[in-house]
């Protein structure tokens, strides 16, 4: 039986960011048994003692922590040492480097990224612009998003909006069924935003829908999971990107976060040439 590793994850805001990248190093390996111990807003050395000592109970602890306050960082190193526990820091050498390139001093504030800034409100205003230009609503106002993404069903347009929404941009989304689906507005205008269509493979479009019919436990919508009907959609909905010169980006086998960055960099371009 193979190990089971206990890691450790501290931190000393909400544990987003270790979160992450613990996240992207367990990608990285195929075959690893583990649990996860979460421990979020630790800001003194007792509740930094109480965690390695429950640490040093279990075999293989491991520790990955993300503190900001450098003698907090180092006597949870200390201590992590003197019981034999291995201990990585995950923004430590990171700030140290940057203050010193910047030549500037680090504030070392916890939770110094949900600061009630200028950029802090515009994700707010972007997160409730998406939520309601969702799925083609309140089409009038598209005029207003900075992105704006087309495509058939079920390739992944609303999860996709809702990660843009979260990096600040005011995203909508409208369903592509066929040409005539297309908002007026956005016929007229058709660059009057960054306007991106998703597409996919009709095959694993077909596996994707058939899914979701099963969890809502479906068994009248043929056309919906009809796979000579969704090549023809598939193909319509690339030539009428084709049609109005709208980029396109084929999300199959593509997360969430890939497809996003792949916007982001479409949006980027667009704007240079704005």
């Amino acid at each position: 039986m193979s190990n089971i590793y206990q890691i450790y994850l501290i931190s000393d805001s909400t544990g987003e960011t270790l979160d992450r990248i613990f996240t992207a190093i367990k990608a990285q390996f195929t075959n690893i048994n583990y649990k996860i111990h979460t421990y979020s807003f630790t800001r003194t050395e007792n509740q930094v003692d109480k965690i390695l000592s429950e640490a040093q109970k279990n075999s293989n602890s491991i520790i990955l922590y993300s503190i900001v306050d450098s003698n907090l960082a180092k006597f949870l190193t200390r201590i992590s040492n003197g019981k034999k526990i291995p201990c990585f820091g995950v923004l430590g050498d990171l700030i140290l480097s940057f203050s010193k390139l910047l030549n500037q001093k680090a504030s070392h504030q916890p939770s110094g990224q949900y600061e009630l800034n200028d950029e802090y409100y515009k994700r707010i205003e972007a997160i409730q612009f998406t939520m309601n230009h969702d799925d083609g609503n309140l089409v009038k106002e598209i005029k207003k998003s900075d992105i704006i993404l087309l495509g058939v069903s079920r390739t992944s347009k609303t999860p996709t909006s809702i990660y843009l929404a979260n990096k600040g941009f005011k995203t909508s989304n409208i369903p592509l069924v066929n040409e005539n689906s297309i908002p007026k507005i956005l016929k007229e205008n058709p660059h009057m935003s960054c306007v991106i269509g998703l597409s996919t493979e009709a095959e694993r479009l077909a596996d994707i829908r058939k899914n979701r019919m099963n969890t809502l436990r479906e068994t009248e919508a043929s056309s919906y999971v009809d796979i000579d009907k969704i090549r023809k959609e598939v193909d319509d909905a690339k030539k009428t990107f084709k049609k109005y010169k709208w980029p396109s980006i084929d999300v199959t086998r593509k997360s969430v976060e890939e497809t996003a960055a792949s916007v982001i960099k479409i949006y980027e371009i667009y704007k240079e040439n704005d």
